[in-house]
């Protein structure tokens, strides 16, 4: 299963995300990304060069409450080479913009909502959520189990499990050893942290965000196939 850091706390980029991305580069990261708002695009130009020199995947993920404005911003994604685009509230227009370029895009499944995002849907929505997405040809969903209003996380990730053969990336409220296990079990393929790794709530009795991190990555190993 994939670890995304993502350089955000509440569902924003952090402002000093090029020396966050810098300090913890010797680590090894695989997946990074960050959020459409927070900073400037010329900053997060100059994150995605860093976050690809280092070897990683780049992921933006669309959590602007504006259609045009998340439009707008998977344009730029495609354009600047962003590797993955996720979520955002208009699935049909943020497709087309990224269709027929290098940059894959994971629609957010149900219903999102407001910001910082939830996610209101019933276990059935999601799963013909997921389906729909599917045959639309996205190679995988973006799914808030952790931010659900409306049904109990887990089942969440099951029925998404059951309705598509893609990816699914389980993003928010991931903040613990056991809800990494939880996911895992369930059939996610990848989760996203940026807030329990800036607080320190991951592991509690350690103050480095790179212990944060290494804690993160040595959960996500334990529960990779033998």
């Amino acid at each position: 299963m994939d670890f995304i850091f993502m350089l955000t706390r509440h569902d924003r980029t952090v402002e000093d995300c090029l020396a966050v991305m810098e300090s913890v580069a010797p680590i090894g990261l695989k997946h990074v990304g960050f959020k459409d708002v927070g900073v400037d695009r010329h900053v997060l130009g100059a994150l995605v060069e860093r976050i690809r020199a280092a070897g990683a995947a780049s992921y933006l993920e669309l959590v602007s409450t504006d259609d045009a404005a998340c439009v707008e911003a998977a344009a730029w994604a495609r354009d600047t080479g962003v590797t993955c685009v996720l979520g955002g509230m208009t699935a049909d227009a943020i497709a087309a913009t990224v269709r027929g370029s290098e940059t894959e895009y994971y629609p957010f499944v149900g219903r999102p909502q407001g910001h910082p995002t939830r996610l209101a849907g019933s276990v059935d929505e999601v799963v013909a959520d997921c389906r729909g997405q599917s045959a639309a040809g996205h190679p995988g969903v973006d799914l808030l189990a952790y931010r659900a209003v409306d049904a109990e996380p887990l089942a969440l990730v099951r029925g998404a499990r059951e309705a598509t053969d893609g990816r699914i990336i389980v993003a928010g409220d991931v903040n613990s050893p056991q809800r990494i296990a939880d996911i895992a079990e369930a059939g996610a393929d990848a989760f996203t942290i940026g807030t329990a790794a800036f607080d320190g709530s991951f592991s509690p009795h350690k103050g480095a965000l790179t212990s944060q991190l290494q804690d993160i990555v040595s959960a996500c190993r334990q529960e990779e196939p033998a």
